[in-house]
């Protein structure tokens, strides 16, 4: 008898054990669970406060509107736009003289350095030409 008395014991202890065991692992678990939605979470709210970039399109008329406030005249093209890390660069076309025939009207590229939301940063002159002058590249 004692020899079935010392089996259910050891059987019981094995069952308690075991469910110890599953209680731990629930808890490693749940626990798991908890830390992987909180960094998730910490993520989106990061992703939240961080403004977005311009679409092209918009900062193509951006650098247009702006460009043309500072000047004071009327832009003729965007000749390039290129996302930079911090925003935009675009080259823009300007008539700076006014010629008739207007093959000799003077042009000029101005570099336009926009921010991620479209504000004028910088913008430099980069050349003139003349209106009919092709690039010898």
């Amino acid at each position: 008898m004692a020899t079935a008395e010392s089996k259910s014991d050891t059987s019981g202890r094995d069952r308690q054990e075991t469910q110890e065991t599953q209680e731990t692992q629930d808890a490693r678990d749940a626990r798991d669970a908890r830390d992987a939605r909180d960094a998730r979470d910490a993520r989106d709210t990061q992703d939240q406060d961080r403004p977005k970039r311009l679409a092209a399109p918009a900062a193509m008329r951006l650098a247009v509107e702006q460009l043309a406030e500072m000047l004071r005249c009327e832009p003729g093209s965007v000749s390039a736009l290129k996302a930079t890390e911090d925003g935009w660069t675009a080259d823009v076309e300007v008539v700076e003289v006014e010629r008739v025939p207007d093959t000799s009207s003077v042009m000029a590229s101005y570099r336009v350095h926009l921010d991620g939301q479209g504000q004028l940063m910088g913008y430099e002159r980069t050349r003139r030409y003349a209106r009919g002058q092709i690039d010898r590249r």
